[in-house]
């Protein structure tokens, strides 16, 4: 069992950025973020593997950025140019592989999920 916490979630103006970390309790291939505002799906958002390989979906593509510190076992998403559309449940994700492809749509199916951290964005 892998645990996943994350953290740095919080409320900030249209424009601003954030900075989301997830502390995995071991180190994992594939990783990544996905969210879910109230009354929508959960939307796979970045994914990153032990390679450095990204996918990102187009909604965050040029904004959010994903990286990785397998030293200390940390996953991170910068935020960048925050719209209030962006404002959900932040979650973390990780799955031991393999994987076919590598897609953000898997997130939310990923092997372990964390708790979450929020993020509000106003105008």
């Amino acid at each position: 069992q892998v645990e996943l916490v994350e953290s740095g979630g919080g409320s900030v103006q249209a424009g601003g950025s954030l900075r989301l970390s997830c502390l995995a309790s071991d180190s994992i291939d594939y990783m990544g973020w996905f969210r879910q505002a109230p009354g929508k799906r959960r939307e796979g958002l970045a994914m990153i593997d032990s390679e450095g390989n990204t996918d990102y979906a187009d909604s965050v593509k040029g904004r959010f950025t994903v990286s990785k510190d397998n030293a200390k076992n940390t996953l991170f998403l910068q935020m960048n140019s925050l719209k209030p559309e962006d404002t959900a449940m932040y979650y973390c994700a990780a799955d031991p592989g393999p994987l076919n492809f590598m897609t953000v749509t898997a997130l939310p199916v990923f092997a372990w999920l964390g708790h979450g951290t929020q993020v509000t964005v106003s105008s």
